[in-house]
């Protein structure tokens, strides 16, 4: 049950990155990957507060399964992330894609810090 349970989860995940990612082009097309940015912030955030959050009202690990393996890992994109970085420096924008990838690791970082200390039960 647990395989159908992150499948599911990793669709919906991917669905709404899709979803942002389209709502946030730009009409010019690519210039920064903000929808990247946005995705990977908030996917860190989400995956330790709902974990520390199931994680309280015990809640079974199938459903944290569903929610960190399926939905997180379905809804952020590290992947999309090494190949716009990648796009960036061989445009000749380094400074631009060194920006990117200090934003996307220190953000990602503190949100999941974030995430961790406001979830519920942490001390």
């Amino acid at each position: 049950m647990t395989p159908l349970l992150v499948f599911l989860g990793a669709g919906i995940g991917g669905v709404a990155r899709y979803g942002i990612s389209r709502w946030m082009m730009p009409p010019g097309g690519f210039d920064f990957p903000w929808a990247t940015l946005l995705i990977n912030v908030s996917g860190s955030f989400l995956i330790t507060f709902l974990i520390g959050w199931m994680h309280t009202r015990g809640m079974s690990i199938q459903r944290q399964d569903f929610v960190a393996v399926g939905f997180c890992g379905g809804f952020t994109t590290f992947s999309a992330f090494s190949v716009e970085t990648l796009r960036l420096m061989e445009s000749g924008h380094a400074p631009r894609a060194l920006a990117y990838v200090a934003l996307s690791i220190t953000l990602g970082l503190l949100a999941a810090l974030l995430g961790l200390r406001v979830a519920p039960g942490h001390a």
